[in-house]
């Protein structure tokens, strides 16, 4: 009899692990789900860059008034240079 315990036993745990992996799976994709319907047209136009696309390679320095207004004047003739800025 005790063979047979063990054996309903490792049963109901096997089960029990199937029914949570399905269950973590649900809920995994119903989250990723969510999350990507939340992503709103503004979102997106937040972080699309105002500036056109760079060549591969090629720096491509951010002029936007909010980050010209909180750069330092070397930053700037680095950028304005062509040059990756190394100061901040």
């Amino acid at each position: 009899m005790n063979g047979f315990r063990k054996s309903i036993a490792a049963g109901a745990i096997a089960g029990s692990m199937l029914v949570g992996g399905v269950a973590g799976a649900v809920l995994y994709g119903a989250t990723t789900i969510a999350a990507s319907a939340a992503t709103t047209a503004a979102a997106t136009a937040a972080t699309t860059p105002s500036t056109p696309a760079a060549a591969p390679g090629k720096f491509m320095p951010n002029e936007t008034a909010a980050h010209e207004a909180t750069e330092s004047a070397a930053r700037e003739a680095q950028e304005n240079a062509g040059q990756v800025p190394t100061v901040p």
